[in-house]
């Protein structure tokens, strides 16, 4: 299995928006073949280290990952993130 993480800071003029990307993230759950799990949710500390939000993802295997990026659930959302975002770090392992 495959646990994918991913770490958003949000651009200033979009951090009103951080619940409804939230909420676009949950909306992939249980529509992309392979992926066992999806936890999302937005930065509470608000630190000076914080990034915004936070998705964590589980897939059955490297090949479901790998289709995941391609899929056309996850495009829109991904598409979204790519036109909000200020910057972004990722952690991909085996479980």
């Amino acid at each position: 299995m495959i646990r994918h993480i991913v770490l958003f800071k949000i651009k200033d003029e979009f951090k009103d928006e951080i619940p409804q990307l939230v909420e676009n993230f949950r909306g992939m759950k249980g529509k992309i073949e392979g992926m066992l799990d999806l936890e999302a949710g937005a930065d509470i500390l608000k630190s000076d280290r914080s990034y915004d939000l936070a998705l964590v993802t589980v897939f059955d295997s490297m090949a479901s990952f790998e289709a995941y990026q391609t899929h056309p659930v996850h495009q829109p959302v991904r598409k979204r993130m790519h036109e909000v975002r200020s910057a972004s770090v990722a952690c991909d392992f085996e479980i």
